[in-house]
């Protein structure tokens, strides 16, 4: 605004680099134009209710930064290492949008007549209401804990270790000639 320009011209040739920077961005118009208050107060001033023109503030003064802070809906912007930095919405910004949200969901005079409806009906909601019973982890399942059972045998049986050993058969390949050797067939 003219305000921050006419203060940055004031503080002399220690802020002239930033009095460059401010002049390359657009003048925003403000209602000071014959007696011109401090940057801090005119940026105060614009962000009024409930910030019309949807202003940024771009800040390293403290005071100011808690000052906005404690205004809805306007966003605060700072540097830190030549970084800039959008801080996070303030706690006042975060329950104005919640209040805005659920006046869209129902409009008020519909509000009243479910709370009506719910104290006819006895759905009021009552303080000693039964609490959910918070589910905690478990342990194990019982059933993968238990030991494997042995297999029964019966008496007249062997057991399936004892059982008899099969050979296995050793297959002989025919060679190009055609020709077997005799020894290998007699041990078969």
């Amino acid at each position: 605004s003219r305000c921050v320009l006419k203060e940055l011209e004031s503080l002399g040739k220690a802020l002239y680099g930033a009095k460059l920077i401010a002049q390359r961005f657009q003048v925003q118009n403000c209602s000071h134009h014959k007696e011109p208050v401090s940057g801090s107060a005119c940026l105060l001033s614009m962000i009024e209710e409930g910030n019309p023109h949807h202003f940024f503030i771009a800040t390293q003064d403290q005071d100011l930064a808690n000052k906005v802070k404690k205004k809805a809906g306007v966003p605060l912007l700072f540097i830190i290492q030549n970084t800039m930095v959008l801080d996070k919405p303030s706690p006042k910004s975060l329950a104005f949008v919640q209040k805005l949200q659920t006046n869209q969901l129902v409009p008020e005079h519909q509000k009243q007549s479910i709370v009506e409806l719910k104290e006819k009906e006895g759905l009021a909601k009552q303080e000693g209401g039964k609490r959910r019973k918070r589910k905690r982890p478990g342990g194990p399942n019982p059933l993968s804990c238990l030991k494997k059972k042995k297999k029964k045998t019966q008496e007249g049986q062997e057991p399936s270790a004892e059982k008899k050993k099969r050979r296995k058969r050793k297959r002989n390949r025919a060679k190009a000639g055609g020709v077997q050797p005799m020894e290998k067939n007699e041990e078969e």
